[in-house]
């Protein structure tokens, strides 16, 4: 729990806070909004504030990142309040996935070993490079270029199964190069 200090020091700032989620947003609501939003994450991230450097700045950073956040996100949403939009949405079965799965998983299995390690390593685990080379034991350029060959390789293994085996990846594939 912060200390009482770190709290009036929140309450002192709330003005300021309001004045530039004004400036940034153009609706006072919103504002409200984005300053109570910003003082819930800046007490549960206390811990992480320096003392010595400017509240002030920490607040705004945290404000400007909130509102930057949500407008990205505003951006990707579509306004479909009659459902005309969602009607027209069309969702194909998924009876193919479990293909495209076994097939991947064909395909990764033909992978030399060390390609197939740092593949999974990164690209499965998601761990960087540093920790990849790390559990390898080798430099950062080696697991690179490993995870660069794996997955050339792997495009073409697959591009190779799918106009071999003429089901919906090879069908998918044709449209990809017709286009």
């Amino acid at each position: 729990m912060p200390p009482a200090s770190f709290k009036d020091e929140l309450v002192a700032e709330m003005s300021n806070l309001r004045a530039f989620a004004i400036s940034l947003s153009g609706s006072v609501s919103l504002a409200d909004d984005l300053v109570q939003e910003t003082l819930l994450r800046a007490w549960s991230k206390s811990d992480k504030f320096q003392p010595g450097t400017s509240l002030r700045a920490w607040l705004f950073t945290i404000l400007r990142n909130i509102y930057y956040s949500n407008y990205r996100k505003r951006a990707r949403e579509v306004q479909d309040s009659d459902g005309a939009y969602a009607r027209r949405l069309i969702v194909s079965g998924d009876q193919e996935s479990h293909l495209d799965l076994e097939d991947f998983r064909k395909a990764l299995a033909r992978l030399p070993s060390e390609q197939r390690e740092v593949l999974i390593l990164v690209g499965a685990n998601g761990l960087s490079y540093e920790e990849a080379a790390t559990i390898c034991e080798v430099e950062i350029g080696t697991i690179k270029s490993r995870l660069s060959r794996a997955r050339s390789k792997l495009v073409e293994l697959l591009a190779l199964e799918a106009a071999g085996a003429g089901g919906p990846q090879a069908q998918r594939m044709k449209v990809q190069q017709a286009g």
